[in-house]
């Protein structure tokens, strides 16, 4: 049977704070924490999803692991069939299995990728790389943003190698400005096994419209990402989420903290009710990832120019459901000089 060999490494306690068991739940790579109890009885699971629904509720990170795992999980017994493991695991739609004795004590891990070997995602992938990169000038004079090198290789290749290696294997790449220079690059894809489409703009379409040059409609959903980003994303988590929420259109954000110079006097009509001083606003906002099922393209309107904030914003309009999906990883906007030669820094500090 296929069990997780150092399940004990994701072990903790009720009353550890969500910091130290995102911490565990990283460094492991197996997306999950058990919470066990005395002797190992199991009382709850934290996984990944459980993690982006606290952030979006606006947990604190010191907040105890109790407050937000999923209590009474669903467990199997170590005497049964990998066959049924799988078929409960499909059937509700489960990524972890913790595996427990007659008393409820944990003695073992399955997940459903171990279960099933490698997979191949049949999901879709289209990356937008068709922008003029005028903010980056005069670095994109000859060459396009996205073919920029990071760590001696180009961001979009980059991506590229991060999608292959979590088994996508079908990619569209939405190019405009210089499109030879991709064409040159990335070929038909077999350098990374994968299969490289091109979506040609003759006219820029923006990072929605350019979706409606896809000569077939998808039949599952598929994921969008701008070509310029640094980012350590776990897509299979993301479409998971995706399909959970039954969701039109996932878009992935990020938490943005922005704290006001001044002290900020709160009125009551003329009166001074509370002063604040120097308060940190918090939002969300949008990270360039996203989700769409085969059903929001059809609203996007063909041939002309529209970005994904528009998008959105129809399909909440037309009573579609869209939700929010919280990075929580490494995140960077190649968009400015600035961030650029940031990214450039990061990657010569982790040499």
């Amino acid at each position: 049977m296929a069990l997780v060999e150092d399940w004990e490494s994701v072990v903790v306690a009720p009353g550890s704070s969500l910091a130290e068991a995102i911490a565990k739940v990283d460094a492991s790579g197996l997306q999950v924490a058990l919470v066990l109890g005395h002797d190992n009885t199991l009382l709850g699971i934290l996984t990944d999803g459980n993690i982006r629904r606290a952030i979006l509720a606006g947990k604190s990170l010191q907040d105890p692991v109790s407050k937000v795992m999923t209590a009474q999980p669903t467990t199997a017994t170590p005497s049964m069939s990998p066959d049924d493991m799988l078929a409960l695991m499909r059937g509700k739609v489960l990524h972890h299995l913790p595996l427990v004795d007659a008393a409820n004590r944990v003695v073992g891990l399955v997940t459903l990728d171990e279960l099933i070997g490698a997979v191949e995602r049949p999901n879709w992938v289209v990356l937008m790389a068709g922008g003029l990169g005028t903010r980056l000038l005069p670095l994109t004079t000859e060459t396009p943003k996205p073919l920029l090198p990071i760590g001696g290789k180009p961001i979009l290749e980059t991506i590229v190698e991060s999608f292959a290696a979590q088994g996508f294997r079908r990619i569209f790449l939405s190019v405009n400005y210089k499109a030879e220079m991709f064409r040159d690059h990335f070929g038909g894809g077999d350098r990374w096994g994968v299969q490289v489409d091109y979506l040609e703009e003759s006219t820029r379409l923006g990072t929605a419209g350019a979706l409606s040059l896809l000569a077939d409609r998808p039949t599952i959903p598929i994921v969008v990402m701008n070509g310029d980003l640094i980012a350590r994303v776990n897509f299979h988590n993301m479409l998971q989420f995706h399909d959970a929420h039954g969701a039109a259109a996932t878009m992935a954000v990020r938490a943005y903290d922005f704290q006001v110079p001044y002290g900020v006097v709160r009125l009551d009509g003329g009166r001074i009710r509370e002063i604040e001083e120097k308060p940190v606003q918090k939002f969300f906002v949008n990270a360039g990832i996203y989700t769409l099922s085969p059903d929001s393209l059809d609203e996007l309107p063909r041939g002309t120019f529209f970005d994904m904030p528009a998008f959105f914003e129809r399909l909440i309009k037309s009573g579609k459901t869209t939700v929010a999906y919280p990075l929580r990883e490494h995140w960077l906007d190649i968009g400015q000089i600035e961030e650029f030669e940031r990214a450039q820094a990061e990657w010569r500090g982790a040499r």
